[in-house]
């Protein structure tokens, strides 16, 4: 397993400037400010970054400076391509995996079309061998239409080039469970619900593709190294006091109330979309900002508190025991 496959990683919005380009500049700040709160790596041109708005100069441009960034900071940077015309997804994950900088390609199962799960399974054989890199499979039932079977996506996994999946379902249920159950070691299963991090760390997934966590990093990193240390205590905490902040950026069409936020909190220049997206309300905005303050400065403290409750009553149990 690389480094790629693990811990928190940030899908990044594209800034834009006062004249709707693409605001390169703040997009480096915003990378960073993530790597700087706990992120282990960055995504580049994610459903959050609103790809296919994006002129191709413009996502060339994109990843050029994500690179450049996970370069000198000595993070992987995967890179979404693909869609669901199997030979344009070709074409395009062979160009992206070959530029310097990119580590991995985040390719969605095939939208629209509907595809059977034979069709996807068919469909990643053909992107995976034109690949230089690791494929991760992105799984997001309401984006496509389709909620690929355990065993369709156990049978992904032993396809060579597929190192993972990043697994945006809406419930942790008998599919999600079997194949965290069923994946082997070489294959790594990264929580891509929001709300869902904490079960599905807790049930084996090895990180998380999280778009919350442009707002309150330190929170979402220190709540998978909780999971991973064996704190479920101090994960519970971390995952309750994070939830509001993930429904309050998540209540109106991503990525526009993260967008409102990072604006609000002064680390991008504006906080426009691109159409058909429209830019988040005021009230929207407003709710994830009382979220995020309320997450502010608590949730690690909270962390260090659980465990150390979590201590205490472990050495009471013991001079009980003892007694």
């Amino acid at each position: 397993m690389t480094p790629t496959l693990a811990g928190l990683h940030v899908p990044l919005v594209t800034p834009f400037d006062t004249a709707g380009r693409v605001d390169l500049d703040a997009l480096e700040r915003l990378a960073h400010h993530c790597l700087d709160g706990g992120a282990v790596g960055l995504v580049a041109l994610g459903t959050t970054a609103e790809a296919p708005t994006l002129t191709a100069a413009e996502a060339d441009a994109v990843v050029v400076r994500c690179a450049a960034v996970c370069a000198a900071r000595g993070v992987p940077l995967t890179v979404g391509a693909g869609g669901n015309d199997t030979a344009a997804a070709v074409r395009e994950v062979a160009a992206r995996g070959a530029q310097d900088g990119v580590d991995a390609i985040l390719s969605v199962v095939p939208p629209y079309s509907r595809p059977s799960e034979e069709g996807v399974v068919a469909h990643f054989e053909r992107v995976a061998a034109a690949s230089a890199v690791p494929l991760l499979v992105y799984e997001v039932p309401h984006r496509t239409g389709i909620r690929l079977s355990a065993a369709a996506l156990l049978r992904l996994a032993a396809v060579p080039g597929i190192a993972g999946v990043k697994l945006a379902v809406p419930a942790l249920d008998a599919d999600a469970l079997a194949l965290l159950a069923g994946a082997p070691p070489s294959f790594a299963v990264l929580a891509g619900d929001d709300t869902l991090i904490l079960p599905l760390a807790a049930a084996g997934a090895r990180g998380a593709i999280t778009a919350s966590a442009h707002c309150a990093t330190a929170g979402f990193a220190a709540l998978l190294t909780a999971v991973d240390d064996g704190d479920l205590p101090a994960a519970r905490v971390g995952a309750a006091a994070l939830l509001p902040l993930v429904q309050a950026l998540f209540a109106e069409p991503n990525p526009a109330v993260i967008k409102g936020l990072l604006h609000r909190d002064g680390l991008i220049a504006t906080p426009d979309v691109r159409l058909p997206l429209m830019p988040a309300s005021a009230a929207a905005v407003e709710r994830a900002a009382e979220a995020e303050r309320a997450v502010d400065g608590v949730v690690l403290d909270h962390c260090r508190s659980a465990t150390a409750i979590q201590d205490d009553r472990g050495a009471g149990q013991a001079v009980g025991a003892a007694m």
